[in-house]
């Protein structure tokens, strides 16, 4: 695996057309939101999640008609999920690499 924090080269300029890019801080949305309790900040990005969630599997649902409920929300956390299992994980048995 490659190392990524070697190979980055932090050219100045190109770090300045990033933030040119970024939108201005809304001061007034910040302060509202520091007001906000941690547990319900937590809930707001938990509702953004599940909403998230809902569009995909509407989104599969209309490309896969024929997949059941329980197949799509299967789709949904592979895609979703960052980390591939191998074929191990899912049969239970040692996968040919492994031995």
């Amino acid at each position: 695996m490659r190392d990524m924090t070697t190979d980055t080269i932090w050219d100045p300029v190109a770090i300045q057309a990033l933030v040119d890019g970024l939108d201005p801080i809304d001061w007034q949305q910040l302060e509202l939101l520091a007001r906000i309790p941690p547990e319900k900040r937590v809930l707001a990005g938990m509702q953004a999640q599940a909403f998230a969630m809902a569009a995909l599997r509407g989104t599969f649902a209309r490309r896969f008609p024929e997949l059941t409920q329980s197949e799509l929300n299967m789709k949904v956390l592979a895609y979703l999920t960052p980390v591939r299992m191998g074929e191990e994980a899912v049969s239970g048995q040692p996968s040919a690499n492994s031995r």
